[in-house]
């Protein structure tokens, strides 16, 4: 197969952070696709319905005339969040969810939550106006090995969560192992999750070969081979409860290549491109129109999306760079081939 025409695509998680960056990033992901769930964490943190929609009208600006993109926005659950602000966010049909950011676990979550049982009355609100609880799913104990922050944070966290709000709409976001993939599976009910390209393409090795390559550090990290496997099949599984969600994550160069360097991988230059890329290596690219365009909608209750984009066998390198302000943004696969192009004609 040469050529694929899948329907507009939805990315379900995504990050372009705010400002004249804007004008970088947003053009990048309103070409591929329809719709994008835009993630809170700025400084400071969208809180309110009022901050979101404002903050949405921003990334409208920045979407390149005659393209159809519609932002549809989270908002950051913080201690100081009410059970009026759960019930004002249920009411608008642009507010898709609150994201829940254990304090300190990734960029920008100094205000998230330090104590998930303090917050049970707001999931129990969630739970009963029936808006989704979207989770960066990490314990942030500094004591935690960083590679079992993911396991540890579904073992002691999440499973307690579910089983007091079961009504409760989950989705356990960019998710990294194998045992992320099996308590999807096995909670059949309003759990889902969301797989990044950057994990299906990629493991751990990716952030030490030939030196510390600082473009690959995300969180939660990059695992061991065999969870990246665990993810690659159930994302191509055709299971409706994985979908799309790049996390793409920009940051200025001089940011990431640091002492202390972010944590975000950028994918967005040419994330529809790159999932092509793992399921045709897998033999699946009939359950990429699924996993990219219709499981996601369906979960967050969004009608399908009417328009279509094509795909096309053909290699191309990916730019080494990209105009960031008054900076560079260095996104992943720099340099390196891509099989399958995007056709923008």
């Amino acid at each position: 197969m040469d050529q694929i025409t899948i329907q507009s695509p939805d990315d379900m998680h995504l990050h372009v952070r705010d400002g004249a960056v804007l004008t970088s990033v947003v053009p990048h992901s309103a070409t591929q696709f329809a719709r994008a769930i835009i993630m809170p964490n700025l400084v400071p943190p969208v809180t309110t319905v009022k901050q979101a929609l404002a903050y949405q009208q921003r990334i409208f600006a920045a979407v390149p005339p005659g393209v159809k993109f519609q932002p549809l926005m989270a908002l950051y659950l913080t201690p100081t969040t009410s059970r009026n602000d759960i019930i004002e966010a249920s009411k608008h049909p642009d507010i898709i969810g609150f994201k829940l950011y254990p304090a300190g676990a990734t960029t920008h979550s100094e205000a998230g939550i330090s104590s998930l049982t303090s917050i049970y009355p707001l999931l129990d609100a969630m739970q009963e106006y029936d808006i989704p609880l979207l989770c960066h799913g990490e314990v942030t104990d500094p004591a935690t090995d960083v590679f079992d922050r993911e396991r540890l944070f579904i073992e002691n966290e999440l499973l307690p969560i579910r089983q007091q709000f079961p009504a409760l709409r989950i989705v356990l976001e960019h998710i990294t192992t194998h045992e992320a993939v099996s308590f999807i599976e096995d909670n059949t009910q309003n759990t889902v999750a969301t797989i990044t390209a950057h994990h299906l393409l990629y493991n751990r090795n990716a952030i030490f070969s030939g030196g510390i390559r600082p473009h690959y550090y995300c969180l939660p990290l990059l695992k061991r081979k065999q969870h990246q496997q665990a993810l690659i099949t159930a994302a191509t599984s055709g299971d409706p409860r994985f979908f799309l969600g790049t996390d793409s994550a920009p940051h200025p160069r001089h940011r990431k290549e640091a002492t202390c360097g972010c944590a975000g991988c950028y994918t967005a230059h040419a994330a529809i491109e790159l999932y092509a890329q793992v399921f045709d290596d897998n033999n699946a690219l009939d359950k990429l129109d699924n996993f990219a365009s219709k499981y996601g909608a369906a979960f967050y209750r969004l009608p399908q999306n009417t328009g279509t984009i094509t795909l096309h066998r053909q290699q191309w390198e990916c730019p080494k760079q990209y105009d960031f302000d008054r900076d560079k943004l260095i996104p992943v696969g720099a340099g390196d081939p891509i099989y399958w192009k995007l056709d923008v004609s």
